[in-house]
């Protein structure tokens, strides 16, 4: 249910992509001003084929990483390592999918309607409580930072506050004995909170319960404030922020 992999901006979320516009406002270092100015002169004086018009960026350093990319870091692992020959995925990050579909065929869940953008997908409109799917039908189960939306109307859902539970249950029926359930979702050490209509925010507790009859094949936590995975210990346990979980278990 994440919307293309870029959520609105929130404790703990990552920044949505800024216009144009709001990037020539943001104030640059003066040496890089100046560099700026000389070469945009100069490239006006000799444009060739281009158009030219300002809009300075600067972005140095490292790459940004944010617990997207180490929620499918963990994900692209362990499917790597399970090596399904079925996969059904509820909600997860687009962009992941869409690579995932570049090696393996995948059946897609989402309560909002969209096309396949590729012939190895399979999309269903529907709603993850109530899949319209087999016993037993697939090797492995996918959802990416989609648990915690259920049920909270954030998507044109309707409001059911246990979805969640009945969702998770679905993904489990629909999984063969054998097969893995991979996702990925909040957790806190504090109580665990609604941020209503936002998402969920879970404790271990409350993530163990729901995977209750599986086995555990790994999991990690994730820390914005470490920026990494992390030991449990380590989760924040501020009453209205959150990190991330991510568990991939598999069904006897």
């Amino acid at each position: 249910m994440c919307p293309s992999g870029a959520k609105g901006i929130g404790k703990g979320e990552t920044e949505m992509a800024k216009s144009p516009e709001a990037k020539i406002k943001v104030q640059l270092p003066e040496k890089f001003q100046m560099d700026y100015d000389r070469n945009l002169a100069l490239l006006r004086q000799n444009p060739g084929p281009f158009q030219i018009f300002p809009e300075p960026v600067f972005e140095p350093g490292g790459h940004p990483e944010t617990f997207v990319d180490f929620e499918c870091a963990f994900a692209a692992q362990n499917i790597q390592r399970s090596a399904p020959r079925s996969i059904l995925d509820i909600g997860s990050y687009r962009h992941f999918i869409l690579g995932l579909l570049a090696h393996s065929p995948v059946t897609t869940v989402d309560v909002r309607n969209r096309h396949p953008l590729s012939p190895n997908e399979t999309v269903l409109t529907g709603d993850a409580k109530k899949l319209k799917l087999p016993d037993q039908s697939f090797d492995l189960v996918l959802s990416l930072c989609s648990l915690e939306h259920f049920g909270l109307g954030r998507y044109g859902d309707e409001i059911e506050f246990q979805a969640d539970s009945m969702a998770f249950g679905e993904m489990i029926r629909v999984l063969r004995p054998g097969g893995y359930l991979i996702f990925s979702t909040t957790i806190t050490r504090a109580r665990p909170a609604i941020g209503f209509n936002a998402h969920r925010i879970y404790s271990y507790a409350m993530l163990r319960s729901f995977c209750a009859g599986l086995t555990l094949s790994d999991e990690k936590f994730f820390s914005h404030r470490l920026k990494t995975f992390c030991p449990l210990e380590e989760v924040t346990a501020d009453p209205q922020g959150w990190d991330v979980y991510c568990g991939c278990w598999q069904k006897p």
